[in-house]
C-alpha cells in the first residue's frame, strides 16, 4: 500500500503549521528537511527530542531524513559530509525511518565532462553506502539538476556500479524534465531496478512547476504504471510552487494544499487507496 508524505517546511518553518495543514490533507508523514529555518543536520538533541515528541503526539512519522548530503561540490571536504552523514544516520535512528535522501555532488564548475569526476563520486558513494549498511540504513539518491547523478544514463551507472541494496533510487519526474530527461517512460523504465521511493512535482515545458498533472511528467500514466508493477512505498510531495532554491523549496499553505489535492485526485481517479 503506498503512503503519503510530505516535505513539510514547504508550508511553513513553523512545526504546528506544517502539522496542522498535514492533518487537514489527511497525510501523517513528513520528509524531515528543516524546522524553523534550521536544516535537519543541524538540530541540536535537543531539538530533535521536542520535533519527535511533537511530531509523535500529533500522529505524524518521519518518511525519510530530507538531507542535503552530497549537495556540495566533488572537490570539496569529505570528510566534512562523513561527520554530516554521521548525524545523518543519527536523525534517522532518532526519528525511526530507515531513509537518508542524498545527492551525487557538483563536478566543478569549469569542469566540461562530469564523467571526468564519476570515480571519485563512486569513491565517495561507496563509503556512504557502505556506513548504511553498517547501521541498516537506506539512501536514496535523488537525481537533482547539475549533480552528477542528474541524468539517466549517470544515475543507471551508479547503481549498477555500486550495486548494494542500501543504495536506491528516489524517482523525482520533474528533476529530470529539468534535465531535457524523459521521466516516463525512460527514467523509469531504466531505474525501475532500483527504485524505492517517489517525488511528486511537476513542471511545465516552459519551466513553471505545477501541481503532479498539470505540467509534462506524465504523472497518470506513471501512477498507473507504479501500481501494476506494485510499487508499496511513499509518494512524496515536494512541489515548489512559489519558490525553488539549491538546499529547499516553498510552497505556503495554500499553494502545498492545490499540490495534495491535486495528487489525491489523481489517485481518487485511479482507485488507488493510500
Amino acid at each position: 500500500m503506498i503512503q503519503l508524505s510530505a516535505f513539510a517546511d514547504e508550508i511553513s518553518p513553523d512545526l504546528d503549521e506544517q502539522i496542522a495543514v498535514l492533518q487537514s490533507e489527511n497525510i501523517h508523514f513528513i520528509d524531515l528537511r528543516s524546522v524553523g529555518n534550521i536544516n535537519v543536520l543541524d538540530f541540536s538533541d535537543q531539538q530533535i527530542s521536542e520535533i519527535k515528541h511533537k511530531l509523535q503526539a500529533q500522529g505524524i512519522g518521519v518518511a525519510a531524513i530530507g538531507s542535503p548530503i552530497g549537495k556540495v561540490a566533488i572537490d570539496s571536504s569529505f570528510d566534512e559530509q562523513l561527520h554530516s552523514f554521521e548525524r545523518a544516520i543519527t536523525l534517522a535512528q532518532a526519528f525511526g525511518t530507515p531513509y537518508i535522501r542524498l545527492f551525487s555532488f557538483y563536478p566543478p564548475k569549469q569542469a566540461t565532462d562530469p564523467s571526468e569526476w564519476r570515480d571519485e563520486v563512486i569513491r565517495r558513494l561507496r563509503e556512504f553506502t557502505a556506513r548504511a549498511r553498517a547501521a541498516n540504513v537506506i539512501l536514496l539518491h535523488e537525481n537533482e539538476k547539475d549533480i552528477f547523478g542528474d541524468i539517466i544514463a549517470r544515475c543507471v551507472d551508479l547503481f549498477q556500479t555500486i550495486d548494494d541494496p542500501h543504495l536506491r533510487n528516489v524517482l523525482d519526474p520533474a528533476n529530470f524534465l529539468q534535465c531535457a530527461q524523459v521521466p516516463y517512460p525512460d527514467a523509469y523504465n531504466a531505474l525501475h531496478p532500483w527504485t524505492q521511493y517517489v517525488h511528486v512535482k511537476d513542471v511545465r515545458a516552459d519551466g513553471t512547476l505545477v501541481p503532479a498533472g498539470e505540467g509534462e511528467s506524465r504523472w497518470p500514466e506513471l501512477l498507473q504504471r507504479l501500481r501494476s508493477d506494485g510499487y508499496d512505498g511513499f509518494l512524496a510531495l515536494e512541489p515548489h510552487l512559489q519558490a525553488s532554491g539549491q538546499f529547499q523549496g516553498f510552497s505556503g499553505p495554500d499553494l502545498f494544499r492545490k499540490a495534495s489535492q491535486a495528487l489525491q485526485k489523481l489517485l481518487h481517479n485511479m482507485h488507488w487507496a493510500y
